[in-house]
């Protein structure tokens, strides 16, 4: 396996395999502030509210798509 492989796959683990982005944040601001436990859980609660609201996006969008009238006129073939 030569260089660019190497470093293709390792990237592709860490991201596969890698510590949530919102994660570091939040692991960032407990290390350089201290935070409670009711902190901490209302860290957890508002990902998990994101993420629900990208779930929300992703199915409006997949009803719009899936009822989007075909384009496009039919014609009679004789």
């Amino acid at each position: 396996m030569n260089q660019p492989e190497q470093a293709q796959a390792t990237t592709t683990d860490r991201a596969a395999h890698g510590p949530c982005p919102c994660r570091e944040v939040v692991d960032a601001v407990r290390q350089f502030l201290g935070i409670s436990p009711d902190v901490k859980q209302h860290l957890v609660n508002s990902r998990i509210e994101f993420l629900k609201a990208l779930r929300a996006v992703l199915d409006a969008r997949i009803e719009h798509l899936a009822n989007a009238t075909p384009k496009g006129t039919k014609v009679a073939v004789e």
